[in-house]
């Protein structure tokens, strides 16, 4: 299994749970992270680190973000390795549990 981001990520990309990965899965996008499948261990240690509550472990996801096990897989490929914490977007706290935000996800 792996871990998931989910949508409450998007326009926030805190990035404090990059820090504490032990195998480096997390990818940065414009304005959001995801989490490699084919790197992460499932060692869970991500998931308190996110201010916005958006790392689920796979089995444990809402049903309203099983969209995001694709999504993460997609885009993993696609974009860098974040391996560092960088400071969130400047207005990542206005975003912060804004329902219905995957049409602000910039690929």
């Amino acid at each position: 299994m792996t871990h998931v981001v989910t949508e409450n990520c998007i326009k926030c990309k805190f990035t404090d749970c990059v820090d504490v990965c032990p195998v480096d899965c997390f990818r940065e996008g414009p304005n959001f992270l995801v989490i490699d499948p084919d790197e992460c261990i499932d060692c869970a240690v991500c998931i308190p680190e996110c201010p916005a509550n958006a790392i689920f472990p796979e089995e444990d996801l809402p049903a309203d973000q099983l969209k995001f096990i694709a999504i993460n897989a997609e885009l993993a490929p696609a974009w860098p390795a974040i391996t560092r914490t960088k400071e969130p977007l400047p207005d990542a706290d206005d975003w912060n549990n804004v329902p219905d935000k995957l049409q602000h996800l910039e690929r």
